[in-house]
């Protein structure tokens, strides 16, 4: 039943090694692979129900072929379990193996055959570990390549050790390459998947350009100038917002470099893509403000609630602050986080004077007072009845024009005008078939009371059911915050939690008996 191995002993490890070499993989994965194929192989001969393994010698490259049965009170399968009755397995305790040796197998074809397929595979898997273990952690850093493949526009790119995926819509507009062309580009992920690690590439995503920056700019590399944000339009037009830790460094300057050769640098990798680069600031009227340039801006509204900002131009400024199908507002609003409108000097006058018409209407008719002092109220700020009626009467008395008597008139008139409204809301709310109960929990409005009635929420069941952001939409965002919308549900909620303590504690009385 003895045969020699075809394979010399020391041949064996001088495989393994040129394997690991050629592979860049530990030697011991490629001497694992060999013991698996082997004892495959001798599965193969004996029988795929026996326990064989095999194992290679370190040194020697001597090979040991072994079957292995466990010493079991209660034998379950007799080919890899023995009972420590058995004469074999005598002086093993029950969970040892009885080691058996086996004579050395020739590899026929077809056990050579698998053997090989058993040795690729788990080099393969091997080498593929290896490469997602060196490039799990080079996220975010830029790697040069070889263009291998090209296939519907996504290619393929050799990095010397491993393959990479740039897929079409990762590349630039108009950007085409060939095989065996040198491409830059930033790694953005990497993930295991079922056919090995995939490495992805970008050519447009906003950190190739930051990186390309840090590149090119010593000051960026030491981090005396910091990249804050990045915002880009690849191929086309691009914002970078930079500061200086260094007062005596202009980190626009550093940026640009002498006679612009650093961004040049930079616009020669992007395609020409046009870069503005701005100071960062942290006040965010003056980092928008910077963020449109080149466009000239007379005025700044900011909405912090909303994180929207008004931004008012000159007439003749507009499409410049706007930028080619709006390309300039919507640069300057990623790369600031805010959300940007544009105005013209001439909408915003008009819309300021509409404003006034409105306002003062409404305290002209609210109030039952003329045109004079409604525009007095309006210019000294007011915009709600609630203002005029609950800002104290000195306040109002301060107004140019206004005495004590005038100002404690427009605080009464005020004052009933809200509380008939308040009335009327109230009736409305009954009409409707608004539970009392919902219009106890504090917070809500009579007016709220009423717009929650119309969108079909009467109970305090209905409100229950909301989610906070459901009744924001049907209240109004500019009439509620998101803090005060979650304590209205939670409090319309608190009768399931009273209604569920009140079962556990009956449950729990009635167990007591």
């Amino acid at each position: 039943m003895e045969a020699s191995m075809v394979v010399p002993r020391l041949e064996l490890l001088q495989v393994a090694d040129a394997v690991a070499r050629e592979k860049g993989i530990e030697r011991d994965e490629v001497l694992e692979a060999m013991e698996q194929a082997i004892q495959k192989a001798g599965r193969s001969k004996y029988g795929h129900e026996h326990d064989i393994r095999a194992a290679i010698d370190r040194k020697t490259g001597d090979i040991r072929l072994a079957r292995y049965r466990q010493v079991a009170e209660l034998i379950e399968n007799e080919f890899t379990q023995i009972s420590p009755q058995d004469p074999r397995a005598k002086g093993l305790s029950t969970g040892e193996f009885l080691i058996e040796d086996l004579p050395p197998i020739d590899f026929g074809r077809i056990a050579a055959q698998t053997a090989k397929q058993v040795i690729v595979q788990k080099v393969r898997e091997a080498e593929r570990k290896r490469q997602y273990e060196e490039y799990k952690d080079r996220k975010s850093e830029i790697v040069n390549g070889l263009v291998k493949r090209v296939e519907f526009g996504n290619v393929t790119v050799d990095l010397g050790r491993a393959e990479a995926m740039l897929r079409r819509d990762e590349l630039l507009p108009r950007e085409t390459f060939r095989v065996g062309d040198r491409v830059r580009a930033l790694i953005y992920d990497v993930r295991e998947e079922q056919r090995g690690p995939q490495i992805f590439l970008s050519r447009t995503h906003p950190d190739f350009m930051a990186k390309l920056f840090a590149q090119e700019v010593p000051e960026i590399y030491d981090g005396i100038v910091e990249i804050r944000a990045v915002a880009r339009d690849p191929g086309s037009r691009a914002k970078i917002a930079v500061v200086s830790n260094d007062s005596s460094i202009d980190p626009v300057g550093a940026c640009v470099g002498m006679r612009g050769s650093r961004v040049q640098a930079v616009v020669g990798e992007l395609q020409g893509e046009k870069i503005d680069i701005i100071p960062w600031s942290g006040d965010p009227a003056t980092f928008v403000v910077n963020a449109l340039a080149p466009a000239e801006v007379s005025k700044v509204v900011l909405d912090e609630d909303m994180h929207r900002m008004e931004v008012v131009v000159p007439d003749d400024q507009l499409s410049l602050a706007i930028g080619r199908r709006g390309q300039n507002v919507r640069l300057a609003s990623i790369l600031t986080g805010w959300d940007i409108d544009i105005l013209t000097e001439a909408e915003e006058s008009e819309r300021r004077q509409e404003e006034f018409r409105t306002r003062s209407k409404m305290f002209v008719d609210a109030l039952d007072v003329d045109d004079v002092i409604a525009h007095l109220l309006v210019t000294e700020g007011f915009g709600t009845i609630e203002e005029v009626a609950y800002v104290p009467v000195e306040e109002l008395a301060k107004i140019e024009g206004f005495d004590e008597d005038v100002a404690r008139e427009l605080s009464e008139r005020a004052q009933a005008f809200l509380s008939r409204q308040n009335e009327e809301l109230e009736q409305r709310r009954r009409d409707m078939g608004v539970s009392d109960e919902m219009a106890q929990i504090p917070g809500l409005s009579p007016a709220m009371l009423v717009k929650l009635g119309d969108a079909g929420v009467k109970t305090l069941d209905d409100l229950a059911d909301l989610a906070s952001d459901e009744l924001l939409e049907i209240v109004g965002s500019d009439t509620l915050e998101g803090e005060a919308a979650n304590s209205i549900i939670m409090a319309a909620r608190a009768h399931w939690f009273a209604a569920a303590d009140e079962a556990s504690s009956e449950a729990g009385e009635e167990a007591a008996r």
